[in-house]
């Protein structure tokens, strides 16, 4: 049926991480930092004009997982305590208290956050943030030495994933890895770095597919119009008839 809209193809067993990715077009990978493609966002609009987007994603998802896979104290207090993740690490790793933190050194822990589950080393750092491999390596080591369990956790899922041939996530999805038994240095180094990435990744893909199959049931529940329309790995965007949006069920329907 002609609809005159854009209709995006949505994939569940095209990406190794479990990820659904987007064809036909991409609607996952739509620009926002820059001035162009924050015009081009501006350009997609509800179906109908009295409805709404509404837009809810998942703060941090993967460093949450990581929290909770790793079993990290430290990492699960600054969580539930609700302080900023990156802030946190930067005075953990700079050594400072949390009120000294500058920018530079915000920044610079949320780079080594991030790089951290995809394995990253002080080279691919150092080029990141700007600072030397030195500098970087020093980055890295106070990291591990703060976050002591997902220095474990690290070991552990590699070595893991040699003996098993396959890493899990927490809903017991399987990825196999033949890379680590590979002749190539090269592609068993790409291998463990998976290992380390896979089951995070994949496990914020089983969350936000519990999450999409949870909307959409409550929306049925509550009997209301709103639907589930696109899925960004981490976030969902609900068309919501704005004299729906008005209602109080709003603030809590998507936490």
């Amino acid at each position: 049926e002609k609809t005159g809209r854009i209709h995006s193809r949505f994939n569940q067993t095209v990406t190794a991480t479990g990820r659904i990715s987007s064809t036909e077009p991409n609607m996952q990978n739509i620009p926002v930092r820059t001035e162009l493609g924050r015009e081009i966002r501006k350009m997609f609009i509800s179906e109908k004009s009295d409805w709404c987007l509404i837009d809810a994603d998942y703060s941090q998802i993967e460093l949450r997982v990581l929290a909770h896979i790793a079993d990290d104290t430290q990492m699960k207090n600054t969580f539930e305590s609700g302080e900023d993740i990156h802030a946190q690490t930067a005075a953990n790793v700079f050594n400072v208290p949390l009120n000294e933190v500058t920018s530079t050194m915000r920044s610079r822990a949320k780079a080594v956050n991030f790089g951290i589950v995809y394995g990253i080393g002080a080279f691919s750092l150092a080029q990141d943030i700007g600072t030397t491999r030195k500098e970087a390596d020093e980055y890295i080591n106070g990291y591990l030495r703060h976050y002591s369990n997902v220095a474990k956790y690290m070991n552990d899922t590699v070595e893991n994933a040699k003996r098993d041939g396959y890493i899990k996530t927490i809903l017991m999805r399987r990825r196999y890895l033949p890379e680590l038994k590979a002749s190539s240095a090269m592609v068993r180094a790409f291998g463990e770095r998976v290992a380390m990435n896979a089951p995070i990744q994949g496990s914020a893909a089983d969350i936000i597919k519990i999450a999409m199959v949870n909307v959409y049931k409550r929306l049925k529940a509550e009997n209301l119009n709103a639907k589930l329309i696109l899925q960004v790995h981490d976030e969902l965007i609900v068309a919501w008839p704005e004299e729906e949006a008005e209602q109080e069920i709003i603030a809590g329907f998507l936490k």
